[in-house]
């Protein structure tokens, strides 16, 4: 089947008797045994529930893979991840990651004696120096909230060749426009809080990967930790996925008409947006994506006001997060990215004129008329 079609079909597995066209909700903490010396596949809903697992089987049949699992947040899934590292080993991570990766990185790593170094550039990066103690490359593609794309293929088999499991937070993507697997990443996380689930409504993480080694790890780690999906998100995430594409296709088209009209408007002085044919990674975008998402990323020129900009706005929301069938607008310096120290703010470019959008899936007319409006009245 087609990507639609999974994203329709796959996972089930009829269990009821019913033939119920919706998997169920299964409420139970805990499942009968048959006996002292039988055991059926789920016990305690903590270490298996079968609404949990059939998300987790529909997330990796969309993906191409063989094994799935699913968190209460996307900072459980990215949590789980790191969970595979020891003491003394080290992370290489890309310069601008969602600030919550970040959070953990720059505060909890020390905590356990693991190490990391942020790489300014991935695509440009010199392998042949890595320290023998790396163990993980993480990488965000494209990156939030500057939309810097790192080439996933020549990452990766710089990786392999050294024994570097490389991981990649899709969420922007999706597996619907990237598979970071097929260009040769081990493992893959989301925040399916934002497009997988796309309303709003729920919190969930997914890892996704084809090595059953590492499944079985991460799949005790999950148990240990506990931060499972619930039975009742994981059936809102599975009606999430069902309109998957068909809400991508729209963003994506949004997006890039706000993209295009902005890159135009004489009060933006830059446009971060991958789908831009003037953007500096815009070749490899094509090369290894087959969309380019809904959000992007301004900066407006002196002489408008970010703040009379924001406030003006009638369609988007002032609010973090993003891949909801709305749109919103962040402040990324003091809204997303707030753990980032000042200094390394500025470094990286995430300064207090910067601003992200995240484009809904609303009439497109709407939307550009909402952004020239706002624009007009942020004038100083």
């Amino acid at each position: 089947m087609r990507y639609e079609s999974i994203a329709v079909h796959g996972g089930k597995e009829e269990d009821s008797g019913k033939r119920a066209v919706n998997y169920p909700i299964y409420l139970s903490s805990t499942f009968a045994q048959p006996g002292l010396d039988q055991f059926q596949e789920f016990a305690y809903t903590r270490g298996g529930n079968p609404t949990r697992s059939h998300v987790e089987r529909l997330a990796a049949d969309l993906e191409g893979a063989q094994y799935g699992l699913a968190l209460a947040s996307g900072m459980a899934a990215t949590s789980l991840v790191f969970g595979l590292l020891r003491q003394g080993d080290k992370v290489l991570i890309n310069n601008n990651v969602y600030g919550g990766t970040w959070r953990y990185v720059s505060n909890i790593f020390s905590n356990h004696g693991i190490e990391y170094e942020v790489v300014s550039d991935f695509n440009n990066y010199d392998f042949s120096n890595t320290a023998s103690n790396v163990k993980m490359i993480f990488i965000e593609t494209p990156s939030n909230p500057l939309l810097e794309i790192t080439d996933i293929r020549k990452v990766s088999q710089e990786a392999r060749k050294r024994g570097i499991l490389t991981v990649v937070d899709n969420t922007f993507l999706t597996s619907y426009f990237q598979r970071p697997m097929e260009l040769g990443a081990d493992i893959v996380v989301y925040s399916a809080t934002k497009y997988y689930a796309g309303h709003s409504d729920i919190l969930a993480g997914l890892v996704i990967l084809n090595q059953e080694e590492l499944y079985l790890k991460l799949k005790f780690l999950q148990n240990t930790y506990g931060g499972i999906l619930s039975p009742t998100d994981a059936f809102l995430l599975t009606r999430g996925i069902k309109t998957l594409s068909l809400r991508l296709d729209k963003h994506q088209k949004n997006a890039l008409l706000a993209a295009q009209y902005l890159k135009r408007h004489k009060a933006v002085k830059d446009v971060y947006y991958p789908g831009l044919k003037s953007h500096k990674n815009y070749d490899i975008q094509r090369s290894q994506a087959t969309g380019d998402g809904g959000v992007l990323s301004l900066r407006l020129n002196d002489g408008w006001d970010s703040k009379r900009f924001t406030a003006n706005l009638k369609i988007f929301d002032l609010a973090v997060s993003l891949g909801g069938v709305e749109s919103l607008i962040c402040h990324p310096a003091t809204m997303t990215h707030e753990s980032y120290a000042p200094e390394l703010q500025e470094k990286i470019g995430i300064d207090s004129k910067l601003l992200r959008l995240s484009i809904g899936i609303e009439h497109e007319e709407d939307i550009l008329e909402d952004i020239s409006s706002a624009l007009k009245k942020a004038k100083l």
